[in-house]
This record gives structure tokens, C-alpha cells and sequence, in this order.
């Protein structure tokens, strides 16, 4: 849990659950996973008691649930926009309907921040709403944004999934963006496109970005360009084609009119 994130579309991290498993080429040089392997995520784990989903314990990067954390945004007065589990998948096998919903009751109850909850399962949390249609049956608040990650045409099939869940903000993650991409924007509101990290990392080509940049501009859809990527998550700039892509879906303007003391902050592009 952080009260502020270098990563440039949201504001704070909320991890009540940590670890997760690849389920794509996206997913070969994942941060979050390297994090764990580091002990940054570690450090947690010897200090406090864990309710542990996972049968392997000596692994860093097990699925591990932080009832602990669960409350972290009621404590968060000012409304901030909070990447839910950024550390971890919501919708991964091993993480229980239970807790799940819990994670959801949350987020009901402190609905003054925008919650950002991206995933790379979105056959799973299309069958969590299908089995709890009374959990949110006008579906679900706009303040609750839902994602998945699209790496590039393998995992194009996540996005008409995701379409079907019935998300008042829905989002696409192109980061990494390791090869072409033609996203299906129907029914998408908001799309953030950036290039790897790391010393592994897979250089990402101009024209895959602007690509997407020119689809989301001729379907009047908002786009952030995250960043190149590098060595470092910095080390590129976030300049695409000399300008910079800080575009927020319009549902969140439309938040800060209504409440205009809200503190979120509204980037344009």
C-alpha cells in the first residue's frame, strides 16, 4: 500500500492481495514479480501475519491474501484514483469469491476515491459478475474503473470479455505493448499504451503506438502514453511524436463537476 506511485495514470497502490502467476508473453519480465523476488514486497511478509491462499509458502510471488490491508482506503480521507492490486491479479484462481467480494464491499463503502482494477482474467471476473448479479445489479459504480492488460493481437480476445462486464469504465492496458495492435474500441473508454522496462526488456516500435494513438483519435477515445520504457521505467520520456498523451476517461471529469472539491487530479492530452 502506498500512499503515492510513481506510475503516471494513477495516484496511490492498494495491495490487499500480492502475487500471481504468468498467463501470457506479457507477463515474462513482470515488475511486480522481480519486486517480490527483491524482498521490496518481502519485507511485509516477515512482519505480518498472512492469510496464506497459497501452498507453496517459500515463494515469493505465491498468492497471498492481506486482510490487514482491506481498509486502507476508508482511512484515506482526501479522494484519490488507487490501482487496485497492483502487485497482483484481482480475478487470479487463487484468490476466493469471498474475499474477492470483500475487496468490492470496500471499495463501495469509500466511494469517494476512483478505483483502477486491471487485470489479465477477464473470463474470470465476467463469471464473478454472471454468479453475483446482486452485487451490483445496475452494474458496476463509476467509480470503479475495470481494465485488462493487452500486450499485443495474441491476447486481443481479453478485450471483447472484458466489454461484456458490465463496467460503467472500462479500460485497456497496452503495457508492455511488444508487438502490433489493432484494438476493438467498441464499448472501451479509456486506453494507456507504454514500452517495457528492464534489463530484459522488448523495445517497443513508434508506429505500434501511434497506431493505437490515431485509433483512439478517430473514435474520440481519451489515450495516455505511459512511457518508452528502458532500462529504466523512465529512462524513455513519455513523448510521443514531440507531444505528451495525458488523456482520462470523460467520466472522470464529469466526477470532478459534479464534486468540485475533489482533490483527484484531471490531466488533459
Amino acid at each position: 500500500m502506498r500512499d503515492k506511485t510513481a506510475i503516471e495514470w494513477t495516484d496511490s497502490t492498494w495491495n490487499p492481495v500480492t502475487g500471481c502467476s504468468a498467463v501470457s508473453a506479457g507477463c515474462d519480465n513482470c515488475y511486480a514479480k522481480t519486486l517480490a523476488e527483491t524482498r521490496l514486497e518481502s519485507t511485509y511478509l516477515a512482519r505480518l501475519p498472512v492469510v496464506d491462499s497459497h501452498p507453496n509458502q517459500g515463494d515469493p510471488f505465491a498468492v497471498r491474501l492481506w486482510q490487514e490491508r482491506l481498509t486502507q482506503p476508508e482511512r484515506w480521507r482526501a479522494p484519490r484514483m488507487i490501482f487496485v492490486n497492483s502487485m497482483s491479479d484481482l480475478f487470479h484462481k487463487d484468490i476466493p469469491d469471498a474475499y474477492v467480494r470483500r475487496i468490492f464491499d470496500v471499495m463501495v463503502k469509500a466511494d469517494w476515491h476512483i478505483y483502477q482494477v486491471l487485470t489479465k482474467r477477464p473470463g474470470r471476473a465476467l463469471r464473478f459478475f454472471r454468479k453475483y448479479p446482486r452485487l451490483f445489479p445496475s452494474g458496476l459504480p463509476e467509480h470503479i474503473w475495470l481494465g485488462v492488460s493487452v500486450e499485443d493481437e495474441r491476447v486481443a480476445y481479453r478485450i471483447p470479455q472484458l466489454v461484456q462486464v458490465p463496467a460503467a469504465v472500462r479500460f485497456l492496458s497496452c503495457e508492455p505493448l511488444i508487438g502490433p495492435l489493432q484494438p476493438s474500441l467498441e464499448g472501451i473508454h479509456w486506453v494507456i499504451v507504454g514500452g517495457e522496462s528492464g534489463p530484459n526488456r522488448r523495445p517497443m516500435q513508434e508506429d505500434w503506438a501511434t497506431q493505437i494513438r490515431d485509433l483512439c483519435r478517430d473514435q474520440s477515445v481519451p489515450f495516455f502514453f505511459k512511457q518508452w520504457g528502458g532500462h529504466t521505467p523512465k529512462a524513455g520520456g513519455r513523448s510521443l511524436q514531440g507531444k505528451t498523451w495525458n488523456q482520462y476517461p470523460n467520466h472522470l471529469r464529469r466526477r470532478r463537476i459534479r464534486n468540485p472539491g475533489t482533490r483527484i487530479r484531471l490531466a488533459s492530452g
